[in-house]
């Protein structure tokens, strides 16, 4: 397959790794520092059985690509409404395009710009990051892909894409209501993200801790409540099964918003916590939770947004 992968951090940069590993050809939209690592010296790919690297093509044009089979969308979902429009060179009559993005609404910004033909709903399970521009990192988390229809149902176009990323070692599922398993990831990752980025502390202490276990499990359960109240048909022991992810994970682990705001950069909260208290606004449901986290992390929020809008020297 042709798979174009929108962004080189720790999903985009492992999975597509992954892919150009297994012979799969593979292009990199990409800019800055991480464009030229990848033209320079090419990608490594640190996993929990060992280091690889490859050198696959890589530009910051997407009309320098051209059309793909697939686009994985890897960026930070904050970039999603901006960089959409800039991915129609990407897009054919068969492409598909795939977000993989923490949170619920990247495919609908998507298809806005897209349109909805191509736009499909994905989710990826993985705790990965950037270490430097071209290298990147998995840890700890199987590596995870479920891809579907976004209205639901079957899916055959997707079965190629999900052969390509099983051939290359990752657990790939084409699923008939991507819509749950999407929500299901977000009752797990927002809560972890959010609580830990108030905390500052790793998920091991977080759960450990009886006052920050109760507010973990309770943001939790709001996101379980909100995603009920919009139709989302989760298990109905998704709460239990959160958990359940929240404890095997590594202690020291942490989130990507969590990493973020540790580092005073632009994180997720408007799309992770922020979604929360927009939704629960629009559905009539309480997440007295969700907007004290909400409202402890915006202070800082402002303040990143701010000093990476600012003028640099000279």
């Amino acid at each position: 397959m042709r798979i174009a992968v929108v962004g080189a951090g720790g999903v985009g940069g492992v999975l597509g790794g992954l892919l150009a590993r297994s012979g799969q050809e593979v292009a990199f939209v990409a800019r800055g520092r991480t464009l030229a690592a990848l033209r320079g010296r090419g990608l490594r790919v640190s996993l929990p059985t060992g280091t690889f690297e490859v050198r696959p093509a890589a530009a910051e044009d997407p009309a320098a690509i051209g059309l793909a089979d697939a686009v994985l969308v890897a960026v930070k979902s904050w970039q999603v409404r901006e960089i959409a429009p800039s991915l129609r060179p990407l897009v054919g009559p068969g492409t598909v395009v795939v977000p993989l993005q923490n949170g619920v609404t990247a495919a609908e910004e998507l298809a806005a710009a897209l349109g909805d033909g191509p736009v499909v709903g994905g989710m990826c399970w993985v705790l990965a990051w950037q270490e430097e521009p071209g290298a990147v990192r998995s840890t700890g988390v199987p590596l995870r892909v479920v891809v579907g229809e976004r209205a639901g149902g079957a899916a055959p176009r997707l079965a190629p894409l999900a052969a390509a990323l099983r051939e290359a070692g990752v657990d790939a599922e084409v699923s008939a209501d991507v819509r749950a398993a999407l929500w299901e990831k977000f009752a797990f990752i927002d809560p972890v993200g959010s609580v830990g980025a108030v905390t500052r502390a790793p998920v091991g202490v977080v759960r450990s801790l009886p006052e920050t276990r109760a507010l973990l499990e309770a943001a939790v359960a709001e996101v379980e409540r909100l995603a009920r109240a919009h139709g989302v048909a989760l298990p109905a022991d998704a709460v239990a099964r959160t958990l359940a992810r929240v404890d095997a994970l590594p202690p020291d682990g942490t989130a990507s918003m969590q990493r973020d705001v540790q580092a005073g950069r632009r994180s997720e909260l408007d799309e992770q916590t922020g979604a929360v208290v927009a939704l629960a606004g629009a559905a009539g449901v309480p997440v007295p939770v969700h907007r004290f986290l909400l409202a402890a992390l915006l202070p800082q929020e402002r303040q990143a947004r701010a000093a990476a809008a600012a003028p640099g020297p000279g």
